[in-house]
């Protein structure tokens, strides 16, 4: 692979990264405690919304994520022929 597209595939691959760790941090930080309170006026399996984001949801939210970073990655190598045969 030339140099060009390795800093190519290297920053496709922070920029997913990126994406994802946003979104799990809006997930677990902003769900879980900086909007519990408006949250908690809905309930989920009898919790307050809230309480289950801070406890459960975004456990959930992050395997989701591991899976969706393993799919990512296997287009993206696909995408750039360093995938695995």
């Amino acid at each position: 692979m030339t140099p060009e597209k390795r800093a190519e595939y290297w920053g496709a691959n922070l920029r997913l990264l990126a994406i994802l760790l946003i979104i799990w941090f809006a997930v677990s930080f902003g769900a879980g405690i900086l909007l519990v309170e408006p949250l908690n006026a809905f309930s989920l399996g009898g919790y307050p919304l809230g309480f289950w984001f801070a406890q459960q949801g975004s456990i959930y939210v992050f395997v989701a994520l591991i899976f969706i970073y393993a799919a990512s990655m296997n287009k993206l190598d696909q995408k750039f022929d360093v995938g695995e045969e």
